[in-house]
């Protein structure tokens, strides 16, 4: 059933932000951020902002930890996303409505009209296929400038719903780790044929995060291997609705 009315949505959010701060404030939570500069979703976008990326089915904690008016989200516009719009505007962050895999253009433009700080995507939504990455991420960085910080994240024994991305919800009192991966940055005034392997080094550091989160949540010894330097020749081979958004693109704007 889709909820229509705001104010159903904002206190569905609001109930489901108390429950999953409480939740939250029970967890052995703890984080690290790779790399010789720390990037944190806490600090000032001024200095700089960041496109933090991590997987759909582990936001729900990183929201609850991390989610402050510093922060936009991309949210899409399926019916899921209005519930999701609620619990994140409850968090004090803001909605932008996109995805990574349409409505992409969209995204960029209303990104580039406004100071929207750092902006949370997750590049395997919507609706997946899970855990393989979307090239309108790639996209967004290219058009934005904007640096790419993949996240990790790992539960101790997550319950898992039963959904298209087995979304994760923690147990309470249980341990919860994540890692915050090195920014790194795309060419600007990319063509959507030219994106493939940038894509294919979000999805090798959000793989690489991912696995250590979850070995440190398991075993609580934090070991993450070394990143995989990928060729620039390198393909994905997988579709996206990326393509068709970039050509309308070129098209409205000749």
């Amino acid at each position: 059933m889709k909820i229509r009315d705001p104010r159903m949505i904002a206190a569905a959010g609001f109930i489901g932000t108390t429950i999953v701060r409480s939740l939250s404030a029970s967890l052995r939570f703890d984080h690290r951020s790779l790399g010789p500069v720390p990037a944190d979703p806490l600090q000032p976008p001024e200095r700089e902002p960041f496109i933090y990326a991590l997987w759909h089915e582990n936001f729900l904690i990183p929201i609850a930890k991390f989610g402050n008016p510093g922060v936009s989200a991309l949210v899409s516009r399926h019916a899921d996303g209005q519930l999701l719009s609620g619990l994140i505007g409850a968090t004090g962050m803001r909605v932008v409505h996109g995805s990574t895999s349409r409505g992409g253009v969209a995204a960029v433009r209303e990104l580039l009209r406004a100071d929207t700080g750092h902006l949370a995507v997750t590049p395997d939504g919507p609706r997946g296929p899970r855990r393989v990455v979307q090239p309108g991420i790639a996209y967004l960085a290219s058009r934005t400038g904007l640096r790419i910080v993949p996240i990790g994240v790992g539960y101790r024994r997550p319950w898992r719903m039963k959904s298209w991305d087995s979304f994760a919800v923690p147990r309470p009192f249980s341990r919860v780790r994540c890692l915050f991966g090195e920014p790194f940055s795309v060419p600007p005034g990319l063509h959507a044929d030219a994106l493939a392997p940038h894509v294919l080094r979000v999805q090798g550091e959000l793989d690489r995060l991912t696995a250590a989160a979850q070995d440190w949540a398991d075993t609580r010894r934090l070991t993450v291997p070394p990143a995989v330097h990928l060729s620039r020749h390198a393909v994905v081979e997988h579709p996206s609705r990326i393509v068709e958004d970039a050509r309308t693109e070129r098209a409205v704007t000749g």
